[in-house]
């Protein structure tokens, strides 16, 4: 198997080491002026879309001033920079700036500690806020490619929980996973954005993607649900992304070479050490897509809370 990435062999690391430049190969570009016939295509064929320039560059940089505007007085920035530019401050512990989501104490829990408390305060309350929630989220560029590529039209919903993520240098990466397994409650027909908020350069921890990992995501769910019932859950906790057969954060694991090398519904997917020379933070949300019209999992038709066990 091969990882299809978005960054340049040779270069990328992940929590065990660097990608071997045999393993990996970069995606497949589109632009969203093709013929959507051809887009849905590629889209059935890889299981992902590779999009430049959907929503206008002015606008993500807006809203990328916005959110390290926000972030300004916990120190995070370094002396002399623009908020824009999201340069991680030398003089400050990455550890006082930890990611929101995935990855944090089971059932999203509050990461970081104590000195972390004012980050993970700002960072959350930037959700909340009209310049990402109804702004960016809700681009009507996005919302319009979503409708027209899915044939969903007006039944589109944009749901309103999201991931708004931070990745400053060195930290550590989202781990191994698919969306499906944190939406278990509504049926596997979802769509999700994964949209970074600035450049990213080839080192700067954009994502990887597992190449057709696509029956491999449905083979792990599968044996996920008969392993949750063989072990007496109900239903509905069979459901939970945190069940007792599953790792504590809903990842399938923190390696992803190791998954590549085994036999482990959803496009398996992890992100990479942020490495910018530049010390630039990576910032990037996760938006996800149904069809109104259908049952969906409506936990996540609510802003993002801490410890919403979603």
């Amino acid at each position: 198997m091969q990882l299809s990435l978005e960054c340049q062999p040779g270069l990328l690391a992940v929590n065990d080491g660097a990608l071997q430049p045999e393993n990996v190969q970069l995606l497949h570009s589109s632009r969203p002026d093709e013929p959507f016939e051809e887009l849905r295509q590629r889209y059935e064929k890889d299981g992902y879309l590779f999009l430049k320039g959907l929503i206008p560059r002015e606008d993500v940089l807006k809203a990328r001033s916005e959110y390290f505007a926000m972030m300004q007085p916990t120190g995070v920035l370094k002396e002399g920079t623009q908020p824009v530019q999201g340069i991680f401050n030398p003089l400050k512990s990455c550890e006082e700036f930890p990611g929101i989501g995935a990855g944090a104490a089971g059932k999203n829990g509050r990461p970081g500690g104590s000195k972390a408390a004012q980050f993970v305060d700002i960072a959350i309350d930037a959700h909340y806020r009209d310049w990402y929630a109804e702004d960016f989220c809700r681009h009507p560029a996005l919302i319009s490619f979503i409708a027209r590529f899915t044939g969903w039209d007006s039944n589109t919903l944009g749901l309103r929980r999201s991931l708004l993520r931070n990745n400053i240098p060195g930290t550590k990466p989202i781990g191994v996973h698919y969306d499906q397994i944190f939406l278990r409650h509504g049926e596997p027909t979802s769509v999700t954005a994964w949209v970074p908020i600035g450049d990213i350069k080839l080192t700067g921890g954009g994502l990887i993607y597992l190449q057709n990992s696509e029956p491999l995501g449905q083979h792990i769910e599968e044996d996920f649900t008969s392993k949750a019932k063989a072990s007496g859950l109900t239903g509905e906790e069979a459901k939970d992304a945190f069940n007792t057969n599953m790792m504590t954060t809903g990842l399938l694991s923190e390696n992803p070479p190791r998954l590549c090398t085994g036999t482990s519904t959803g496009l398996i997917h992890a992100s990479t050490i942020n490495n910018d020379p530049d010390r630039v933070i990576r910032l990037a949300t996760d938006l996800r897509f149904v069809d109104s019209s259908k049952p969906f999992d409506t936990r996540w038709n609510k802003f993002y809370e801490v410890g919403d066990g979603v």
